[in-house]
């Protein structure tokens, strides 16, 4: 078939807003313009995209099934573009290292300390991120690479993602507090009741749901200041599971464990990063660092 990409773009954006104008708008160009790229795409293929419905439109069974396909062809050629382009770039002398706040200090300092030996002279900085901001500076190029949590994320996208493994979470507590001394099978019911602190990253990516147990929660911004909280008695978290296995051990917190509750919660994390020549070598002393973050953890 001799469709162009210019015609898969307009199909695929036309199929994600429903609409030949917000699509020309987003594709800067005329409506009349959209509306013959989709009819010359639907005559080579010799299938109906779209069922025209007054000013909108709905896509077709065939549509449906078609546009997966077109979104990862547009995707791939993006790759492309992007490989393309990193073979004229030299080495970076900075990266900026994106994480979202509940990711364990202890695997930031690794990759800090890998890359200091593998690096020397390069400048890292690490920002707390959302999954969101950090998939959209991976695209715009202010971030470089990104600890993501991959929970419903989707698979199409046109950067490199790298699966790295599972932040384990415990339910924390004052250390030697009226909950770590009760009862383990009273405590579960207690903790329904007690003052809950909600890292504001876990609602922000969609996972209040899996995380709230309390009705009486409260939303905190920073990690270090929910490990305050719990510290001075006021509430409860869920925080990862490494926090007090790690050379970065708290001191006041500590986590539940109960009969009734064999793990953890987990998330899923992953790296991302663009597709490009001059990132591979920082990328691969990324994974090496996390690589042995896991194993000593695994290892305890």
């Amino acid at each position: 078939m001799n469709f162009s990409l210019e015609q898969l773009l307009a199909f695929v954006t036309v199929y994600e807003h429903l609409s030949f104008s917000k699509a020309a708008v987003k594709l800067n160009k005329h409506r009349t313009t959209i509306g013959q790229v989709i009819t010359n795409l639907e005559d080579q293929l010799a299938v109906t995209l779209f069922e025209r419905i007054g000013r909108s439109v709905e896509p077709t069974e065939d549509g449906h099934l078609l546009y997966h396909y077109a979104k990862q062809a547009i995707e791939q050629a993006r790759v492309f573009d992007k490989i393309a382009l990193s073979l004229s770039y030299g080495e970076l002398e900075r990266v900026v290292i994106a994480y979202p706040s509940f990711v364990p200090h202890q695997a930031l300092f690794l990759i800090r300390q890998q890359l200091a030996q593998d690096f020397p002279t390069m400048r890292v900085e690490f920002l707390v991120r959302g999954r969101d901001e950090i998939k959209q500076g991976i695209v715009d190029g202010s971030i470089h690479f990104g600890l993501a949590n991959i929970h419903e994320s989707t698979a199409i996208h046109s950067f490199d993602s790298t699966f790295l493994g599972h932040v384990e979470f415990l339910p924390y507590v004052q250390a030697g507090g009226r909950l770590a001394q009760m009862d383990k099978a009273a405590v579960v019911g207690e903790l329904q009741t007690e003052r809950q602190f909600m890292l504001k990253s876990l609602v922000d990516e969609g996972l209040a749901e899996k995380f709230v147990y309390s009705a009486n929660n409260e939303q905190v911004d920073q990690l270090a200041l929910v490990i305050k909280m719990i510290k001075e008695g006021l509430g409860w978290a869920w925080l990862p599971k490494a926090l007090s296995e790690s050379q970065f051990a708290l001191e006041g917190v500590s986590p539940l464990k109960f009969d009734m509750m064999l793990e953890g919660m987990k998330l899923p994390i992953s790296l991302w990063c663009p597709h490009a020549k001059n990132i591979k070598a920082v990328r691969g002393a990324i994974i090496k660092a996390i690589s042995e973050h896991v194993q000593t953890y695994k290892s305890r």
